[in-house]
């Protein structure tokens, strides 16, 4: 083992113990933030008896994973996006997910093929349309972004970011690579300013004028209506209309927050409890309510901020790792056109 291998297996041994745990423990490396987890894994417990020990980050858990090997004590791991999903699955860091519950509770589209990841949340990634400057109905579809009219008029984060990445992902599955391009391209000519920033911050740049349109997930809507610490950030969000694309065709681009079992779990028996619970109907309505997300399993009410805000639409029904997959050709496509600089 390097010293490296050695200082991580150390860190993590630290943390939860000795690997050799007893089964009524799981060990989560979690992406996700911890207001929007400890909630879940405390009635986890409660339910089950099992405890749940959890390592926060946000960012380097794959490559944690990875250098830990066949001595990482980590059982589950939780994403907020499904790009870490299949970089996991690349790097053989995660086994199958052997659980008829799961495969029941989920939907098809949301579960990797080869039952490798399952999502937990689902998110779509709209356009924000500016309700002084866009009429209702004027962009319909993402394909519209492309038109010459609104030049000048786009913001959006950058075309590396995973969100993004996922969204090119679908143009390339649904239209094929040469369309993608041609529509990357003129959505780049298409920009009021050089990509930058967060979700948000594009939301605000409507509010203040500086475009018209923006790309950005549906929860940050939530999160903006009701952010009392920042008020200014409600105002963003009135601003703008929540334009639901392709709805008399695919549907809306979505994607997830999502969890895979880690290949060497020493506790996999509790980590699929765990991810089974994650997909119960109890968990679903706590997890999406909290962060303004979706459940992904069908039958569960919606809170009601996304009732009233939202309403019903049409989601694509794209297996997400027919999306995801394309994830490497659509960086090469963001570096082809420019669309950053």
């Amino acid at each position: 083992m390097t010293a490296k291998k050695a200082l991580l297996a150390g860190l993590a041994l630290s943390t939860f113990g000795s690997v050799a745990q007893a089964a009524d423990e799981v060990n989560i490396y979690s992406y996700r933030q911890e207001f929007l987890i400890k909630p879940l894994l405390e009635a986890f417990t409660a339910e089950t008896g099992i405890k749940a020990n959890v390592i926060f980050s946000k960012k380097g858990l794959l490559e944690r994973l990875e250098h830990e090997g066949a001595n990482s004590p980590a059982d589950v791991l939780l994403t907020s996006d499904v790009g870490p999903l299949y970089d996991a699955v690349q790097r053989d860091l995660v086994a199958p997910i052997d659980s008829d519950i799961v495969d029941a509770n989920v939907p098809s589209q949301y579960r990797s093929k080869d039952d490798k990841w399952v999502g937990l949340t689902a998110r779509s990634r709209i356009i924000y349309a500016s309700k002084d400057r866009v009429e209702e109905g004027e962009i319909q579809t993402y394909e519209d972004l492309a038109d010459p009219k609104w030049k000048g008029r786009i913001c959006t984060r950058s075309g590396k970011h995973s969100y993004n990445l996922s969204l090119i992902g679908s143009i390339i599955e649904h239209n094929g690579e040469e369309q993608a391009e041609q529509w990357l391209s003129a959505v780049k000519d298409n920009l009021a300013r050089r990509p930058q920033g967060n979700d948000r911050a594009q939301v605000k740049a409507v509010k203040e004028g500086q475009c018209d349109l923006a790309l950005g997930n549906t929860y940050y809507y939530g999160k903006m209506l009701t952010n009392t610490k920042e008020p200014e950030q409600v105002e963003w969000a009135k601003s703008v209309n929540l334009v639901f694309p392709n709805q008399d065709d695919r549907g809306a681009h979505m994607s997830i927050s999502g969890a895979a079992l880690a290949k060497n779990a020493p506790h996999p028996d509790a980590a699929i409890k765990l991810i089974e619970f994650l997909t119960s109907e109890k968990a679903q309505k706590m997890y999406a309510e909290v962060n303004y997300e979706f459940p992904v399993r069908a039958g569960i009410e919606w809170s009601d901020l996304l009732k009233e805000h939202m309403g019903e639409f049409k989601a694509d029904e794209v297996n997400l790792g027919d999306v995801v997959k394309h994830r490497a050709d659509a960086s090469r496509l963001v570096d082809k056109v420019g669309f950053d600089n």
